[in-house]
């Protein structure tokens, strides 16, 4: 197995992982697998979106070198471990596959549906980086149902130190068990089960936390400067809830807090009118310079 940039060895059969889309998330569990010795394929929709996320690997690992986390002959040999395509076929002698496009259930369902027609060996593990979809719902369209599982990094996946496992009443425990492995063993990351419950453990507590702050905001009962600095400088949390929105992103947040919503009827997972608003208007967070905050 080749070794990784801890000096350990690749998980065992997981060596040759693929990585579906290269957005915000999916570059960034390209780029952990890289530096963790894996040879890595990114398969992407377009042209377009191969050079994008080229680029986003390589601005990633070039931070990674300035910030002294890495050094340079680190970053190329990673570099070296990165293959794309724009053609799913070419994904099929992966031992892992991470789907990582955006969060349209009908969109993922359909993918997973191809990638177990595609991979040729039986024992090959399909997992999600959803935050919050049905893992069971990806793992029935398959020939393999035992074989999928739920693989969830947090943004950035290649700074946040926890990624949660989920199990669906099919995933085969032989399956979770390799897929901690991968997490931990050689991505070097904090792994936690989940079973298979829209929001996962994280977001089902994360989300109704940042959408009542959404509400305060909306009733003007305090401004979102006020909400995060009570929670920064009184819970003594790292960044407050409108911020940290921002820096999730506006459009995720409503998609998960839809997801919640939907499976349980609950209020407290309903997006605020404002929240709505927002997205609809292309107030993103951060990353479109605009949210709660405005960013230059």
């Amino acid at each position: 197995m080749t070794p990784t940039s801890h000096g350990e060895e690749a998980a065992a059969g997981t060596e040759r992982v693929g990585v579906v889309g290269c957005g915000l998330m999916g570059s960034g569990i390209a780029e952990l697998s890289a530096l963790a010795g894996c040879d890595v394929r990114v398969a992407v929709s377009s042209r377009g979106s191969l050079a994008a996320g080229r680029s986003r690997i390589v601005a990633s690992l070039d931070r990674a070198v300035r910030a002294e986390r890495i050094g340079a002959a680190t970053r190329d040999e990673a570099l070296g471990r990165i293959s794309f395509t724009t053609d799913l076929i070419d994904l099929a002698d992966r031992q892992l596959v991470i789907e990582s496009i955006a969060e349209d259930k009908a969109a993922k369902v359909e993918l997973f549906a191809l990638l177990d027609k595609t991979l040729e060996d039986p024992e090959a593990i399909l997992a999600s980086n959803t935050s919050s979809l049905s893992i069971t719902a990806m793992a029935s369209v398959t020939g393999r149902p035992e074989q999928v599982v739920g693989i969830h990094f947090f943004s950035p996946a290649q700074l946040i130190p926890l990624v949660e496992v989920i199990s669906s009443l099919h995933t085969a425990e032989s399956v979770a068990a390799r897929a901690e492995e991968f997490v931990t063993v050689s991505l070097g990351k904090q792994a936690i089960r989940s079973t298979d419950r829209t929001g996962f453990v994280v977001n089902a507590l994360l989300v109704p936390y940042l959408l009542a702050a959404v509400r305060m905001v909306e009733s003007s009962f305090a401004s979102a400067e006020t909400i995060d600095r009570g929670m920064t400088l009184g819970c003594s949390h790292p960044v407050g809830p409108l911020k940290l929105a921002d820096l999730i992103g506006l459009d995720v947040l409503r998609s998960v807090a839809d997801a919640l919503y939907d499976e349980f009827k609950e209020a407290l997972y309903a997006p605020p009118p404002l929240l709505t608003r927002m997205v609809e208007s292309g107030l993103l967070g951060k990353k479109a310079g605009r949210g709660f905050y405005r960013y230059g």
